[in-house]
């Protein structure tokens, strides 16, 4: 008996042990819920005196496009698909290829990205560092459809132009060059209105 017992004792210590180990990774791979849809993303608002302000974007769990996220935080109001964003700020705004926090960084549509891409521009650090935030940047379920904030971006145009750039992954590496169209400035009255 005893010897049976002697057995049982090691089996069920190493099986609660297990179990406890199980349900500490199951409670690593939980998803902790979802903040309020009244909480407001932390998008930094520009420096008192600076040319541009942004507002913060409401915290939300559905997929979410780039454009959306760029009217929003920059105020400015264009509607379409971010390849068209160029193009329709012609006029309405001014355009060019220096940053300004709170303009937004129009990109071209690509092979890689049919509908193009929109940023805002959250600081500028130097002549050729910004960080920038949007939303649905990447390749995988994890960064695709979600806000990304502060997220360097580098111009490596020759001409230092900002017509070509890299943008930081998650990974924390610059990925491949892309062509970027320039910036669209907020008018006078969106940057003063905040």
């Amino acid at each position: 008996m005893q010897r049976s017992g002697a057995r049982s004792a090691p089996f069920f210590s190493l099986g609660m042990a297990l179990g406890v180990g199980i349900l500490m990774l199951a409670g690593c791979a939980s998803t902790p819920p979802a903040p309020p849809p009244s909480a407001p993303v932390a998008t930094p608002v520009a420096a008192p005196g600076s040319p541009g302000r942004l507002n913060p974007f409401p915290v939300t769990d559905r997929f979410l496009y780039c454009v959306p996220f760029a009217r929003h935080v920059s105020g400015i109001d264009i509607r379409g698909d971010a390849h068209t964003w160029w193009g329709q700020a012609a006029g309405r705004f001014e355009r060019g290829n220096q940053p300004r926090v709170g303009s937004v960084l129009a990109m071209p549509a690509t092979r890689s990205m049919p509908q193009g891409h929109v940023a805002v521009v959250v600081s500028v650090l130097d002549a050729r560092r910004i960080l920038v935030s949007h939303a649905n940047w990447g390749m995988d379920g994890n960064t695709r459809g979600v806000i990304h904030e502060r997220m360097p971006v580098i111009d490596v145009s020759a001409r230092n132009d900002w017509s070509e750039i890299r943008l930081m992954n998650t990974g924390g590496t610059f990925g491949r060059v892309y062509p970027a169209q320039g910036f669209i400035h907020q008018s006078t009255q969106t940057a003063a209105r905040r």
